[in-house]
């Protein structure tokens, strides 16, 4: 029995492929195969470098270009991951609604949206922005799809680590789109992005390691267990916030920036360390509060960045 028959209990069953789809639960379907919410993260990562590469505001066509840009791509390529993974997200249950699970799409009709997607994104950008942009769009997509979902994900417990690497492209996206080229401030912000993915991911593979260990993907939590995980998140949070602190000295940001990253910075460090001390006392369940790490870091990444598109109006 392959995985995909194996469904849990509480999972809807694939409609027959005649069976009755409304066209509006089908529009929903195939945005939902593009992860809208996953999407609004990396624009938030985009757009504030562009404010920055520009130092005062950037093209307006030119930002809408490369958020349409990004969209596409982006939605392409989390198309290509729900196509691939597919057997896996009938049997979890964070997945289990998954347009490809409930049949609102077919694989068909998914692996053909995904390569479309990723073909006009890569033109989209090569013609409206330009071609450097273009080449990085699609090294994302192809790092997204390949190397985390067809390599790493269910081989490694580095899936996060290295896989993260697509998410980071977005930074440079958004430098390059403004100048055609790259420089230290793109990158630093881009190792901004990678030293925060684990320790934004790990907290909520902690609450449903469950699921991935039914699947057999080795994601940290199920391998390693929470007090090993947590002592990572420390890690990568102090390693991260002190690399968020370097664009200052460097020239690239002013007080502003400085000040955000520290008082933000400082935060996270802090529910970090309040994470490790749970899982040390073996809290588990509810008490254990994984859930505030992973809520919190997506309000210290947007106003992290929003920092970066103020700043250069104050300096």
């Amino acid at each position: 029995m392959t995985a995909v028959e194996s469904r849990p209990a509480g999972v809807a069953s694939t409609p027959s492929p005649g069976g009755h789809r409304p066209f509006g639960a089908r529009v929903k379907a195939f945005v939902a195969l593009t992860k809208p919410r996953i999407i609004e993260l990396l624009l938030i990562t985009t757009v504030p470098v562009m404010f920055l590469a520009e130092q005062g505001v950037p093209d307006l066509w030119l930002v809408l270009a490369t958020c349409i840009g990004g969209y596409l791509s982006a939605g392409g390529a989390n198309a290509l991951n729900m196509y691939i993974d597919r057997d896996i997200d009938a049997l979890m249950d964070r997945t289990s609604q998954r347009p490809l699970v409930t049949g609102m799409v077919s694989p068909g009709e998914c692996l053909v949206f995904g390569f479309s997607l990723a073909v006009i994104s890569t033109l989209w950008f090569g013609l409206l922005v330009n071609w450097l942009s273009a080449a990085l769009s699609l090294g994302a997509l192809l790092f997204y799809v390949v190397v985390y979902t067809m390599i790493l994900k269910r081989r490694t417990a580095q899936n996060i680590v290295w896989g993260g690497i697509a998410g980071c492209l977005p930074v440079l996206i958004g430098w390059s789109s403004v100048t055609n080229s790259l420089s230290w401030a793109a990158l630093i912000l881009f190792l901004v992005i990678f030293f925060w993915t684990p320790p934004h991911y790990w907290p909520l593979s902690m609450k449903v390691k469950d699921d991935y260990a039914r699947v057999g993907v080795p994601m940290l939590p199920v391998v390693a267990g929470n007090k090993a995980v947590a002592n990572q998140i420390v890690l990568y949070s102090w390693v991260m916030v002190a690399v968020s602190l370097l664009l200052q000295p460097l020239g690239y940001t002013g007080w502003f920036y400085t000040a955000v990253a520290a008082v933000t910075g400082g935060w996270w460090l802090w529910e970090a360390h309040g994470l490790r001390a749970r899982a040390k006392a073996e809290v588990t369940g509810a008490k254990l509060k994984e859930m505030r790490l992973f809520h919190w870091s997506i309000t210290y990444v947007s106003l992290l960045f929003v920092a970066v598109a103020v700043d250069p109006f104050l300096r």
